[in-house]
């Protein structure tokens, strides 16, 4: 396994990161603990998960990742272990979480480190990111900026936690050292270079990570958020390489194959949009022509990307784990890259 520093922190994670969504629905606390430990054995030390894991979001599993991860950390040597959760952020339709009564403002952020410390069984937290921003932005499958979401139903101006204010709360938890790192995921260019220069103009943390969606059918990143990774020394996490499982090659051979689509209809929004289909079946002929399954060349392509730091991957069973982590050691030729950049053309960003 290889390793990389987070943004300018002195935080080395493996290169391959362990996802946690499935635990507490689509996996038990026994199969969450062997994942754990094989991962951790293939070299991973950086695991990922969110006060609102597992996903879907359910009113009745809310929060029933972390303590999962937390009764196998308490019997792990700490300091060799990345640990990285983060807070959920209001309006997006979850009312369950904290009543739905909240902004990311300074009471907000600190209790949910709290909880997330108490669930995790830990005292601190090597990473703590934004799980989406507070503000109106385009996510999860949404794909244009919407000004009239700026305002409410009355016409008056909706309020959100400034950027600045949002800063200062996680600086003040990094320097009582119940974080290391701080980081955003679902977040825009506008939002990245905010949190820049408030940190540059008040002399706060500098946030380290940027945890976006990134696959063969979602390379949003390469147009001007890579640059911005690149010269503000930020690192990307890419998470869903497989694209929710449409880039396993399953839901091809079999539309109805139990997964997380079929399991969980109407929720995976982005990848339902009209050349979803013929990009995979594009991809998983490029891949069958060069000897591969379309999991290893979809989880190459993003393993090795220049712009990549670390990609999450997650599984449901041990042999899906086995064979993703597999998948890092394969290297794409310049050739191959070459015919996904002409696919990517074709089909260019079918699931944003």
């Amino acid at each position: 396994m290889d390793y990389v520093k987070l943004g300018n922190s002195n935080i080395s994670v493996s290169k391959v990161c362990l996802g946690t969504m499935t635990f507490g629905d689509q996996n038990t606390q026994q199969e969450a603990h062997e994942q754990l430990d094989y991962a951790v054995a293939q070299g991973i030390n950086f695991i990922d998960t969110a006060e609102m894991y597992p996903v879907p979001p359910k009113s009745e599993t809310y929060t029933r990742t972390e303590p999962i991860i937390g009764a196998w950390l308490k019997h792990q040597p700490r300091d060799k272990l990345i640990i990285g959760s983060k807070i959920s952020g209001p309006r997006r339709g979850m009312p369950w979480i904290r009543n739905n009564e909240f902004s990311l403002d300074r009471e907000t952020i600190r209790a949910s480190l709290h909880d997330s410390l108490t669930r995790l069984q830990t005292d601190y937290l090597d990473l703590y990111q934004i799980h989406w921003p507070e503000r109106n932005v385009p996510v999860f499958g949404q794909f244009q900026f919407d000004a009239a979401n700026e305002l409410d139903a009355d016409g008056n101006e909706k309020q959100w936690v400034s950027i600045h204010n949002q800063l200062e709360t996680l600086a003040e938890l990094v320097k009582e050292g119940k974080i290391r790192a701080i980081g955003l995921s679902n977040e825009q260019p506008w939002g990245v270079m905010e949190f820049m220069r408030c940190a540059k103009q008040y002399n706060l943390p500098h946030i380290a990570t940027l945890q976006n969606g990134y696959n063969l059918l979602n390379r949003y990143i390469d147009f001007g958020m890579s640059e911005i990774c690149y010269r503000e020394q930020l690192s990307l996490l890419a998470y869903s390489p497989l694209a929710f499982g449409h880039l396993s090659g399953k839901y091809l051979d079999n539309p109805q194959a139990i997964g997380r689509v079929t399991l969980f209809k109407g929720y995976a929004q982005r990848y339902t949009k009209p050349n979803v289909t013929a990009a995979c079946e594009a991809y998983n002929r490029l891949a069958k022509a060069h000897g591969y399954y379309i999991a290893e060349l979809a989880l190459a392509y993003v393993y090795h990307r220049w712009c990549v730091a670390s990609t999450i991957i997650g599984a449901t069973s041990m042999a899906q784990l086995q064979q993703n982590i597999a998948a890092y050691h394969v290297r794409l030729s310049p050739e191959i890259i070459n015919e996904i950049d002409a696919i990517h053309l074709r089909f260019t960003n079918p699931a944003p």
